[in-house]
């Protein structure tokens, strides 16, 4: 099983999904361990495999989206703390700027920290459950 520290995994997820899907990529080679990243913007000047996307040696990981961790993470989380202003959050989400103006308004509640540590928990979570159905042996986090 391959090893690798939970840090690299959130490096390489946080770089994914800083972007739109298919924007910014990362592989894990699931012999060496090593994480190869690829941006259709940026500039990495590193050089990957060119079996990437298509070799069975790659898992690629996740975009926060593909985890249930865009505006359905957003919506659990105002169901579970704010759950009168549920339908005006589902409101914003139906238009450009979403997260800004959710998090303008956790900001004037005073949850925006709350926001954050409740995030970094589901990401956290999702992305042990990524690692352990494809064989990752985390060795700097809890399971």
């Amino acid at each position: 099983m391959l090893s690798l520290d939970f840090s690299e995994i959130r490096n390489a997820f946080e770089f994914v999904s800083s972007g739109s899907r298919d924007e910014n990529n990362a592989y894990v080679c699931k012999k060496t361990g090593v994480i190869y990243w690829t941006s259709t913007t940026l500039d990495l000047e590193e050089e990957v495999p060119k079996d990437l996307e298509t070799s069975l040696d790659y898992v690629e990981v996740p975009h926060k989206n593909e985890l249930k961790l865009g505006q359905s993470l957003a919506l659990t989380f105002i169901d579970q703390t704010l759950p009168d202003e549920y339908n005006f959050v589902a409101s914003l989400f139906r238009k450009r700027g979403a997260y800004r103006r959710f998090k303008d308004m956790l900001q004037y509640q005073g949850l925006l920290e709350k926001w954050y540590a409740f995030e970094e928990q589901a990401s956290d979570d999702a992305l042990l459950a990524w690692c352990e159905e494809n064989e990752i042996k985390l060795i700097d986090k809890e399971q």
